[in-house]
């Protein structure tokens, strides 16, 4: 069996192939002049010679004096680890176009039925901090598991389907912390398709004729054991019904009861003294939005949605490949920098 070349290798002993896989050497220099990353020669003579130092510090892993005596040691550069930091300061937006090229590059592989996509984030944060100090947004293929589009954003940058471009026809899958009418409205409008799961107090609805939904009154009527739909509609936020179909089924009686109890446990952490009765009842449903088409069965909403599960493996592979679970780092630029440098090599 061939044995598997690990990225350090690829920075440190075959550099032609890592430029080949960002475009190659010309447009790696363009995109460094266009975004701001390379201004002027000095100690590092070309643009490449940057992005080389950079992958060895973050891909490579080694620290900011180890680059800098490594530059030296192979006649690359001659430049100290405080001048290598203000340059790697500056590389954020030239990393983030060469990963955007790179995705933009990946053969969209045919498969029957319509393009499916899951949209997720995680939380980053860099070394001695608590808190999250980057969020990295991540939408991928379902079944290939192939990554289509990454953003990255500070601690501020909301999950929300306004960050995804939708082509006509594709379906996405998110979970509950993306059950915003914005965010809904914006999918629909493009005519692709939605499929979000919700809590019971976030989306107001509506039946098709504008009058209020009774939401309970439609999962009390759910028979066991089987799924079922109803015909709602939401108001976007400059007013518009969106139409839609609230897709559920019952719990069963052992995972109501663990649902209930992690919904106790959650307000006892915020020091609610009050649970409203409502969302232990909400408690003993699976319940999703979809605007997909009626063609599409509740039995097989409820399927698609249980395949979220493949992001939450891709952030798992993510954090562990590529260490981005101990990022070594808490500037802010700097930590940009490495996460960005990490991102194209396993694209």
């Amino acid at each position: 069996m061939e044995q598997r070349v690990d990225e350090r290798e690829w920075v440190e002993f075959q550099w032609p192939y890592v430029m080949a896989l960002l475009g190659g050497e010309s447009r790696v220099n363009e995109l460094a002049y266009a975004t701001g990353a390379f201004t002027r020669k000095r100690e590092i003579k070309r643009p490449s010679d940057l992005l080389r130092l950079i992958l060895t510090w973050a891909v490579a892993e080694r620290s900011l004096r180890e680059t800098a005596a490594l530059a030296a040691e192979i006649d690359l550069a001659d430049v100290s680890d405080v001048a290598l930091l203000g340059r790697f300061k500056r590389a954020t937006a030239w990393l983030g176009r060469l990963l955007n090229e790179r995705l933009a590059k990946q053969p969209i592989l045919p498969r029957e039925g319509p393009p499916i996509r899951i949209l997720d984030a995680t939380a980053i944060r860099g070394r001695g901090t608590k808190g999250t100090d980057r969020r990295i947004h991540l939408s991928i293929e379902l079944g290939t598991g192939r990554i289509r589009s990454v953003e990255m954003t500070d601690a501020k940058g909301a999950e929300s389907l306004e960050r995804v471009r939708c082509q006509p026809g594709e379906i996405i899958l998110v979970d509950r912390g993306y059950a915003h009418r914005r965010g809904m409205a914006h999918v629909a409008a493009v005519g692709a398709y939605f499929i979000v799961r919700s809590p019971w107090s976030s989306i107001p609805l509506e039946d098709r004729l504008g009058e209020p939904f009774d939401l309970f009154a439609a999962l009390r009527s759910l028979p066991d054991a089987a799924a079922g739909d109803f015909a709602v509609q939401f108001r976007s936020p400059n007013g518009d019904a969106i139409a839609a179909r609230l897709v559920a089924i019952r719990k069963t009686e052992a995972e109501t009861t663990r649902a209930r109890q992690a919904a106790l446990e959650s307000a006892r952490r915020h020091a609610n003294k009050r649970v409203d009765v409502r969302t232990l009842e909400a408690a003993g449903y699976v319940f999703l939005f979809t605007n997909a088409p009626e063609q599409l069965s509740p039995e097989s909403v409820l399927d698609l949605y249980r395949y979220r599960w493949q992001i939450e493996m891709k952030f798992k592979t993510l954090k562990s490949v590529l260490h981005l679970g101990n990022v070594p780092t808490k500037n802010g630029e700097l930590l940009s920098v490495y996460l960005l440098a990490k991102m194209p090599l396993r694209c």
